[in-house]
């Protein structure tokens, strides 16, 4: 049960009076405004213009004209699901916000976000979020970004009660807390987890409260008084103008509608809690203290509310006649344009690096190359990483550009892709590959899907890297070789480097993408003898494969660590008179299947060979393709090789047996060539 009552325990925060009076009727039109939009969405909704599903802010509104009151122009603001309220308060348009929900191009996000994710970038609204507690995370990088810039800039991320509870809420709270970041987080507490009261699965004697732990500053106040969200959001934009780091703002509320505008839900509210709520509503609360202060009557207020109705029907007629966005347009938006022309690459020459070595130089040229390339992750400032990979670089560079993180895998990903959002080149580090599932929300959710959702607007140069694969007894949870994970989302691309030379090139155009790339390092890689790898610096385009050993009677294609293996396995064979071609593709994500297609038409056969087990792995796709373009040409079914479905284990005879051979890629080739 939603007390209403708890608003009179916080009538000390009330502060209408210390808002002017033109201060007061500016909000009063702008929570109109709010209101109008949202009413008529619901009803656009119910007769089928708006489809999907949407949240109304209805009876919410104070907030949003309370906090974006307090934003400069160049102040960023994340929302969440809820979050038409803020967007409209921050000054985004009307008619192309209208546009947005019916899913025309003209809306802010081309039609391709919808409510959940709208954004006007122009405007530093960084977008709505359909993932819970997501705009923290997110909050906490641009904050960085700001402050690395030395911009005066401030940020508000909004979230809701529920999102309390998530993991992100801690960690991005004590990130910034750390850092004094220049973020306020803003909860809007209207008292339901969709249908769960907050009371309910929430300890402790507030959300507020929580940042005692974190020692941040908080406040509790009543959410409905327009000048108490107010003075709260003045208050605390000015300890993040002036550095002194985050503030916690819980702004109790009531959502008046249902969780969506499905409205699909039993009920679960009691009438009477209902009607006592509505008597709190925010935006009669603020007329009646005009009208009683006599700086308002009915008269004008109905003609205020007139010329709302006006507005709102003149943006709905021109979201109405605004056409789709194609298949073609929308496909347009998933990956980033790509870059001029690569150069094509110098020959390796004779200076020798360790594939170590190799990316470490490359992250220490596009550094020195590029102010905005910052990096994060675990330790690895002060000791250069577990491996070694970043060493020197925080000596080079300063602690501001290469930062240890707390152990927060969620905190340190999103805090990566809001920094990547707002103008910096990120590289996160994953300290073990399989610690990157911790990250999977904002790889997955929000830097793949970014550029999409806010309708190609946005850039999201990030590079999650870190080191992936077996043979080095770590057992089950530090030795997974996930690249099909990643693979299989639209908006990323993966690269996997075999050699010390292409690692090199590969990173710096990594880091030099305007998209997501996920970069796949194996640690038995890590141990292997130097190669030649040029001194200066060079890109390798992604999506061009290296053909490591020319052959004419079979095709092995190999990733990673298995290369190596691949090539043990051709050497040995070449001794029977087997002549095996070898292909390295470098990136899984863009592949280059012409020279995969083109070899196996020369030698008939192809065997796939990877680490990750066979069943799902990444040498289905590359057989389907074969299957697919040469099939006319194959004289033998394509194989695969890879790992047994198992876990990792820990036992070294048993890890040796799991994981792909020189052996068992003999016995593939020997199938295919029809040799057993």
């Amino acid at each position: 049960m939603a007390d209403v009552s708890v608003l009179s325990e916080l009538s000390g925060n009330a502060a209408g009076n210390l808002m002017t009076f033109e201060e007061q009727h500016s909000a009063l039109r702008l929570m109109m405004r709010i209101r109008q939009f949202e009413v008529r969405a619901k009803e656009l909704f119910l007769e089928g213009i708006i489809k999907g599903t949407a949240h109304s802010s209805v009876g919410q509104e104070a907030i949003a004209a309370g906090a974006c009151a307090v934003l400069e122009p160049d102040d960023f603001l994340l929302t969440h699901h809820r979050g038409h309220g803020h967007t409209l308060a921050k000054g985004a348009d009307m008619a192309r916000m209208f546009a947005e929900l019916m899913g025309k191009q003209a809306g802010y996000c081309a039609g391709i976000g919808g409510s959940m994710h709208i954004a006007d970038v122009e405007r530093n609204i960084l977008g709505a979020n359909g993932i819970i507690g997501a705009g923290m995370g997110l909050g906490t990088g641009a904050a960085l970004a700001a402050q690395l810039d030395a911009k005066s800039q401030i940020g508000v991320s909004f979230f809701g009660d529920g999102a309390a509870n998530e993991g992100i809420f801690h960690e991005a709270m004590n990130l910034a807390a750390i850092w004094n970041l220049p973020l306020i987080f803003f909860c809007e507490n209207n008292q339901y987890g969709l249908s769960t009261p907050t009371e309910m699965v929430t300890a402790g004697p507030s959300i507020a409260a929580r940042g005692d732990a974190y020692g941040v500053p908080n406040i509790r106040l009543d959410g409905n008084d327009v000048g108490a969200v107010r003075q709260a959001m003045e208050q605390a934009a000015l300890r993040a103008r002036a550095g002194d780091g985050p503030t916690l703002i819980e702004a109790l509320t009531y959502r008046w509608d249902d969780h969506s505008m499905r409205a699909n839900l039993p009920s679960y509210r009691t009438t009477d809690e209902e009607e006592a709520w509505r008597k709190q509503d925010p935006l009669i609360r603020l007329r009646d203290g005009l009208i009683h202060h006599r700086q308002l009557d009915e008269a004008h207020y109905q003609e205020a509310l007139a010329g709302t109705r006006s507005e709102v029907e003149a943006a709905i007629d021109w979201a109405k006649s605004q056409a789709e966005p194609t298949l073609e347009q929308a496909s347009r938006l998933v990956s980033a344009p790509a870059a001029a022309a690569i150069p094509a690459p110098p020959d390796p020459a004779t200076r020798q690096l360790t594939y170590k070595d190799a990316i470490n130089e490359a992250f220490h040229l596009e550094m020195a190359r590029d102010d905005s390339v910052i990096l994060l992750g675990e330790d690895v400032a002060r000791i250069g990483g577990i491996f070694g990979l970043t060493t020197g670089l925080m000596d080079a560079f300063g602690p501001e550009r290469v930062r240890d993180t707390p152990i927060s895998e969620g905190a340190i990903a999103t805090c990566g892709v809001g920094a990547a959002l707002q103008g910096k080149r990120v590289i996160v580090e994953a300290q073990l590959w399989d610690f990157v599932t911790l990250m999977m929300d904002a790889i997955v959710n929000q830097a793949a899907k970014a550029r999409f959702m806010l309708g190609g607007k946005a850039k999201v140069p990030i590079v999650f890297r870190g080191p992936q694969g077996g043979g080095i007894r770590l057992a089950a949870q530090h030795s997974q070789s996930l690249e099909m994970l990643f693979a299989n989302i639209p908006g990323l691309e993966v690269y996997a480097p075999a050699s010390a030379y292409d690692a090199k090139g590969l990173m710096a155009s990594a880091i030099q993408s305007d998209g997501p790339v996920v970069f796949l390092e194996h640690k038995l890689l890590y141990l292997g003898a130097e190669q030649p790898v040029p001194e200066e610096r060079y890109l390798i385009a992604p999506g061009q494969a290296r053909i490591v050993r020319e052959g004419k009677d079979c095709t092995v294609v190999a990733t990673l660590a298995m290369v190596d293996r691949a090539m043990q396995a051709a050497e040995r064979l070449a001794s029977k008179g087997v002549s095996v071609e070898v292909i390295d593709p470098r990136t899984i994500k863009p592949l280059d299947t012409q020279t995969i297609v083109e070899s196996v038409q020369k030698t008939n056969r192809a065997i796939v060979v990877h680490e990750a087990p066979t069943f799902g792995g990444f040498g289905g796709e590359i057989a389907a393709t074969i299957q697919h373009a040469a099939f006319d040409w194959l004289d033998a079914p394509v194989e695969r090789v890879g790992a047994l479905d198992m876990p990792v284990p820990y036992n070294d005879r048993l890890e040796r047996a799991l994981l792909p051979d020189a052996k068992r890629i003999i016995e593939a080739i020997e199938t295919a060539c029809y040799m057993r």
